[in-house]
């Protein structure tokens, strides 16, 4: 009984990981696929990264992600917090750029 609890706590652990990196895909899937797909020169027109900087930084992310490094290791959360960015300052100013006529 007294390895009774050992186990069910790798197995919470195991399920809050598996949690983290389903998020983390979906957040690095979206940036990535919300970047791939707007204009170029729209980047600059905001004053950020150009198109090729995020494509190349939030593919990289999603790489070592997918990899195995998980979404609790370092570039787990590097990846987590550039698609953050992306998704909450850059994806704003391209839509507001756009009129709120922008793709998502």
């Amino acid at each position: 009984m007294a390895n009774a609890a050992p186990i069910f706590a790798y197995a919470v652990r195991d399920v809050i990981e598996l949690i983290l990196l389903v998020f983390a895909l979906i957040v690095q899937g979206v940036a990535l696929v919300h970047a791939v797909t707007q204009r170029s020169d729209a980047f600059p027109a905001i004053g950020t990264l150009p198109k090729g900087g995020w494509i190349a930084i939030l593919a990289v992310c999603l790489v070592l992600t997918l990899l195995g490094f998980g979404p609790i290791s370092l570039f787990g959360l590097i990846g987590i917090a550039a698609a953050l960015i992306y998704l909450l300052d850059v994806r704003v100013g391209l839509r507001d750029l756009t009129d709120g006529k922008g793709f998502w």
